[in-house]
């Protein structure tokens, strides 16, 4: 059995070794594997964005027969969104490729269809949907709250934003912001790291996310 590891990080400074252990154990304890079956497929990019190399390569590798199975971490490694959820599941179905989550213990083959396991995937699917979409309206809330008071109109954009006629909008890297931003508060990347990865000061980094967390969703 040939069997596919994806593995997902947002940012250059994350760290995909507990994804490749979970990952790699489970092919390996579960399936079988051994580490000459084993591909490692690695991607660092959004998982709203299915343009990823490695993850474009892995489907090119299913439907083309070259694998039997697919393992990834969790389900938000493999998507975000429930279309493209979706999609990546039925594409991997009609290749004949076994999908397995590790930490939700989903299993989805081909040859066996599960009610109850492809409820719960797309149960996963909308809940990780609908937590981003709460997300873009907080921001667009926090952001609205912030127009009118002097500091925003007067100052300097905040991190990731540009101004536009006196009014912020979210500049060309923002969401690479985001990203880092959110392992600083969840405290897998320091502000040192961070402040490196954006080209930005520690106070800056140490401001966004303790003054301005609603502007990042945070």
């Amino acid at each position: 059995m040939t069997v596919a590891c994806y593995t997902r990080v947002s940012t250059a400074k994350q760290n995909l070794e507990r994804q490749l252990t979970s990952t790699k154990q489970y092919a390996e304890d579960t399936l079988g594997a051994s580490l000459a079956e084993i591909e490692v497929y690695r991607d660092k990019s959004s998982g709203t964005n299915t343009a990823r190399d490695a993850y474009q390569r892995l489907m090119s590798d299913a439907e083309a027969g070259e694998i039997d199975a697919v393992v990834a971490h969790e389900v938000s490694r493999v998507a975000r969104s429930i279309t493209d959820l979706e999609r990546t599941a039925e594409r991997l179905r009609e290749a004949g490729v076994e999908l397995h989550i590790v930490s939700e213990s989903l299993v989805m083959k081909p040859d066996e269809e599960d009610p109850y396991q492809r409820a719960l995937f797309q149960m996963l699917g909308v809940f990780g949907e609908l937590e981003a979409r709460i997300k873009r309206q907080n921001i667009r809330e926090g952001i609205a709250a912030r127009q009118d008071s002097d500091e925003y109109r007067h100052g300097p954009a905040p991190l990731g934003f540009e101004k536009d006629d006196g009014r912020l909008v979210e500049g060309s890297d923002y969401h690479r912001v985001v990203t880092v931003l959110e392992q600083v508060a969840a405290d897998e990347m320091s502000q040192r790291a961070a402040a490196q990865e954006l080209d930005a000061g520690r106070k800056t980094v140490r401001r966004a996310v303790n003054e301005r967390a609603e502007l990042y969703g945070l």
